[in-house]
């Protein structure tokens, strides 16, 4: 098998799973084919020879109860004997797993919700280090002694420490994937998967990072400005907290269309709207590094709790205290008794003073 000919052949409905797995797949060195339903695969699978392939079990997003992938496994076997196949699925039983490995030869079954970068890289380094027919190393791949290639590093070195990063996701395989991106870059990750988790922990806790999905299962409520009623975008709520915190925020979703990308931008003040149709690692990455590059740093700031952060933060736009215990539900006798937290921790004795500081570091209105 030539260089060229070093292919992998992903088979998965789900154009935010296609991507991934083609990076992953791609990162290794070899060239991709990708389908997204089953007779699109075995084309594929008659057409080119593939040294592993992806499968999902569920091919039609009409009805997650269909079990093409198996067929798909079936194909593998018969018009390409000698690739490996992986089914990664949301849908598998025990008893679905064990016919996959059994009945129709699958190399092993991975569920989607436990899905990690770190550990699937593992496992395709285990599967190319299988006996496969000779092949010559893709360009930055080196052999290792039994002359089969070795992988080179996927990830940066860890970062120094970056600070805390939250991530509210009601996917487990996205949550897992986008902690440990983050975790590439240094920051401590605080994991939320519904609405009410992350606001209490928004209420307890400061973070110098947020990166948000908009349609969380567990809370459902209708996006603020209106519109479609049968898009319940709770993330949006979240989205206010926020930019009422100045918490740099990202959104990574799959449900958001023009008209929301461009609200999103406008009312909300988030850096970075990325879609998980066409999400990019590389892309995700170079997000990171220039929020990293261009953050403010505030020895002062760290000192502030949470609810202190989100009232200096309200006060460098001009709120006054009764609009600023509006926004956070809260007194304005409370609100009194953090400012005078504030006050002392900057060192300073009025809101304008506060409020210049709060702009020095970034904290600016909005």
């Amino acid at each position: 098998m030539t260089q060229a000919e070093l292919r992998a052949l992903v088979v998965e409905d789900d154009p935010a799973w296609q991507n991934i797995l083609r990076e992953m797949m791609t990162d290794l060195g070899m060239a991709v084919d990708v389908a997204g339903e089953r007779e699109e695969a075995i084309q594929m699978l008659r057409s080119a020879v593939h040294r592993i392939a992806l499968v999902d079990l569920s091919l039609d997003k009409a009805d997650h109860r269909n079990r093409y992938g198996l067929q798909v496994l079936d194909a593998v076997r018969q018009f390409d004997p000698g690739c490996i196949a992986i089914m990664l699925t949301a849908h598998a039983t025990v008893d679905l797993a064990v016919k996959a490995l059994t009945e129709h030869g699958a190399y092993t079954c991975l569920q989607k919700e436990n899905f990690t970068r770190s550990e699937f890289r593992k496992l395709l380094k285990q599967v190319l280090s299988r006996s496969a027919p000779t092949v010559t190393p893709p360009d930055g791949v080196q052999s290792d002694p039994a002359g089969q290639p070795s992988t080179p590093p996927l990830d940066p070195k860890p970062a120094a420490s970056a600070g805390s990063a939250l991530v509210i996701e009601d996917d487990a395989g996205w949550r897992n994937l986008l902690q440990e991106l983050l975790v590439d870059f240094g920051y401590r990750v605080r994991l939320c998967s519904s609405f009410g988790e992350a606001v209490g922990v928004l209420g307890r806790e400061r973070y110098d990072l947020a990166v948000v999905d908009l349609s969380l299962t567990s809370y459902l409520q209708t996006r603020p400005r209106g519109g479609d009623a049968g898009q319940n975008y709770e993330g949006f709520r979240l989205l206010g907290t926020m930019r009422a915190a100045s918490i740099p925020t990202v959104v990574v979703t799959g449900v958001t269309s023009v008209e929301d990308i461009e609200w999103i931008y406008a009312e909300y003040g988030v850096l970075y709207c990325l879609e998980k149709q066409t999400f990019d690692r590389a892309a995700f990455r170079r997000v990171i590094d220039e929020i990293q590059t261009t953050k403010p740093a505030n020895a002062e700031l760290k000192n502030l709790t949470e609810r202190e952060y989100q009232v200096l933060a309200l006060l460098a736009r001009g709120l006054t205290n009764k609009e600023i215990a509006d926004t956070l539900f809260i007194s304005t006798n409370t609100v009194k008794r953090h400012l005078k937290a504030v006050f002392s921790k900057l060192g300073t004795s009025t809101r304008a003073a506060a409020a210049t500081k709060a702009a020095s570091a970034g904290i600016l209105a909005r």
